[in-house]
């Protein structure tokens, strides 16, 4: 890193023009940004002659390379090579002829600041990433190694052969269903073994009923205060032996004086930091005044002797009720390929991308050719097709409503030169994470899982390219090309009380993603500042694979929706936004007070070019939009002039006028050239 950053300052002492338009930086996006600030301060007031103080500052460059390269060495900054075909986990990983094989040996080392993890080049793996978190100065990185194209991240699992799909009726056809053992209900999930924990003011009384005759004894809570949060009101039933790759069914019965719906149920470590040890029980069950039964599957994500299992209740359960809560029956489903759809499958991508799937709410909604439906009852794909699917498709992913990479709670890292393929959920997404580089990195065919029910009953879809989400700061994405996102190919948004701050978003290539760049955040007391979406290309808002299957249409490149924030110093500037199904621009209340947004070139050749406020402005009324909004003020509406968009080459070519459109006179958009 600091080899580089003399390099980049010997190419400052010599150039007669300056800084160079896009320098190599490892750390947060607030430094680089105050950095150049300071860089351009110096640039415009030094006078001296850069070249009799270039000898002096390359020797002191190479003294200080040479005392924190060694300190760097001193600290650890050890290497390991992971391999999908030459890798063995029992191997040490410290070079390319002994690597890792799994992405689960990379999840469980125990790494340190400054380590790298190295993806061979060319590999692919299944499954999600749980990055560990570096330190100052001391990055921990995920990143390539060897020839050939990016290691691909795949967050879906193949279903190829056509021995994995068996018909069931008609032009109906299925996954298969995992098997099943029962082992009726072990004492640790016995009435009299749950326990209910309460916090922030939540109050309930809890007493055991007694079986009679054929009915078995249930548990009852009385609540007098239902708290604000999920987790006000939990209970909880722990000691559960698990087993990674194992799906588990929790079956029991429900009933409240006062109807509600459960918000979720959660299979996790007993202790802190209280993270989930697998997937499962993430959607609402409704429970009313009569019983009703329910099962719930889980899969663990690791083997463990402490499992807990979380009802959650609290801020749902109404004050002054009484719930009723009877576990029945505990079910073991070993290992198989079928477990491998214990989460909802967002998407189905035919042929990489040739066709993908129509995802339908219900069995009897199948009426044509690729669509599904899941059942999260049974973990099974059923897909409407004239003949077995895979002797349609040469390939059939099915995509699983998890992050490809997930970051939550996690800081300085660095993912560089990777691909992440075919997630139902975000390609990277979790909360509070800082710090944080993503550099030349491929993302592709996210989203479309389902997130949740709303109370009329509308499902909700959602997945975005890379999310920041909550108290989000000091982290940077650059060089990267994004498409085929079901929501935002890049976004920071936030609720309750949180501040996100000192994020940019640089130099990257999107298209065909429902949004280019996304951005909202609420709560009373937050806040956002130095957000800055600069120099990046983005094309065809809209054109994505699920424009089509959304119950809201939207495809815009600038998603503002509602934000209540206090937001300052926010840019977008120097961008291309090319076409946009809906509108290039939306913002739905006034913040503009704290957005920068200029220098940008805007092409929309027919339809809304902008909507503000709900007022929409067609390309002619583009004047109207600058004067009315003070935004865009020295933005332009013309056709940038790519220089091949068949062959996503969306460089510009000599005659388009985004070449000087900036105040430094350089080129508008990402200078990047695409591969297909």
């Amino acid at each position: 890193m600091q080899l580089r950053i003399y390099l980049y300052l010997f190419t400052w002492l010599w150039s007669p023009t300056g800084f160079p338009r896009q320098p190599f930086v490892e750390g947060s996006a607030g430094a680089y940004n105050r950095a150049m600030d300071v860089g351009e301060m110096i640039v415009q007031r030094c006078r001296m002659k850069k070249r009799s103080i270039l000898i002096a500052g390359l020797l002191a460059g190479a003294w200080t390379w040479g005392i924190l390269g060694s300190a760097r060495a001193a600290e650890g900054g050890r290497t390991f090579f992971v391999s999908s075909t030459a890798g063995a986990d029992s191997a040490d990983g410290r070079t390319p002829q002994s690597p890792w094989r799994s992405l689960e040996k990379v999840n469980a080392a125990e790494l340190q600041p400054g380590d790298r993890v190295l993806f061979q080049r060319g590999g692919r793996w299944r499954g999600t990433l749980i990055p560990r978190s570096g330190g100052a100065g001391a990055p921990i990185t995920y990143g390539a190694y060897g020839e050939g194209t990016r290691p691909l991240l795949r967050g879906s699992v193949s279903r190829n052969d056509p021995c994995d799909w068996h018909q069931e009726v008609g032009d109906i056809w299925a996954t298969a269903a995992p098997a099943a053992i029962d082992l009726g209900l072990p004492g640790n999930l016995a009435v009299s073994s749950w326990s209910v924990h309460t916090e922030g003011g939540a109050q309930v009384r809890t007493t055991v009923t007694p079986g009679a005759g054929e009915t078995p004894a249930f548990l009852q809570l009385e609540c007098t205060a239902g708290g604000d949060r999920t987790n006000h009101i939990q209970l909880i039933a722990s000691r559960l032996a698990l087993k990674e790759g194992d799906g588990y069914v929790l079956g029991f019965r429900v009933r409240c004086t006062r109807p509600f719906a459960i918000p979720q149920l959660a299979l996790m470590k007993p202790t802190s930091p209280w993270t989930r040890y697998g997937d499962g029980g993430s959607h609402p069950i409704d429970v009313g005044t009569g019983w009703s039964e329910h099962q719930v599957r889980f899969r663990a994500a690791r083997t463990a002797g402490d499992g807990r299992i979380t009802v959650f209740l609290g801020g749902a359960l109404p004050s002054g009720s009484v719930f009723s809560f009877q576990p029945v029956s505990w079910t073991w489903l070993p290992r198989d390929a079928s477990a491998e759809l214990a989460v909802d499958v967002g998407n189905l991508i035919f042929d990489d991308g040739r066709a993908v799937g129509v995802k339908k709410w219900q069995p009897e909604d199948l009426r044509q050719d690729g669509d599904y439906w899941y059942s999260g009852d049974t973990w099974q794909v059923k897909l409407y097709s004239q003949g077995n699917p895979a002797q349609h498709y040469r390939s059939i992913e099915l995509a699983l409503r998890r992050h490809i990479i997930d970051q939550g709670n996690k800081s300085h890292v660095v993912y560089e030169s990777l691909a992440l393929h075919g997630g139902a959920a975000h390609g990277i997404g979790g909360g509070n994470a800082h710090h944080i580089v993503v550099r030349d990195c491929d993302v592709a065919w996210i989203g479309g899982g389902h997130q949740h029910t709303t109370p009329a009953g509308r499902p909700v879809r959602f997945g975005n390219g890379i999310e920041f989400w909550d108290s989000a700061h000091d982290n940077l994405v650059e060089g990267c090309r994004i498409w085929e996102v079901y929501d935002a190919a890049l976004t920071n948004q936030g609720s309750a009380n949180n501040t996100q701050a000192d994020i940019t978003y640089r130099d990257n290539v999107i298209w065909n993603c429902e949004y280019s760049f996304e951005y909202w955040n609420r709560g009373p007391e937050s806040t956002t500042r130095n957000i800055r979406f600069e120099r990046n290309t983005c094309v065809n808002a809209g054109g994505g694979w699920g424009h089509g299957q959304r119950p809201d249409r939207n495809g815009r490149h600038l998603m503002f929706y509602v934000n209540s924030a206090r937001t300052t110093d926010f840019h977008v500037v120097g961008n291309i936004f090319c076409n946009a199904t809906d509108s290039g621009l939306r913002v739905e209340n006034d913040w503009t007070a704290g957005l920068t947004q200029d220098y940008n070139c805007w092409w929309q050749p027919r339809g809304t070019l902008m909507l503000f406020l709900r007022k929409a402005f067609l390309p002619a009324q583009f004047a109207a939009f600058q004067q009315q909004t003070h935004l865009d003020a020295h933005s332009v509406v013309a056709d940038p002039g790519f220089l091949n968009t068949a062959d996503l080459d969306f460089r510009l070519a000599s005659h388009s006028p985004a070449h000087t459109l900036t105040s430094d006179s350089a080129p508008t958009g990402s200078g990047k050239r695409l591969e297909r």
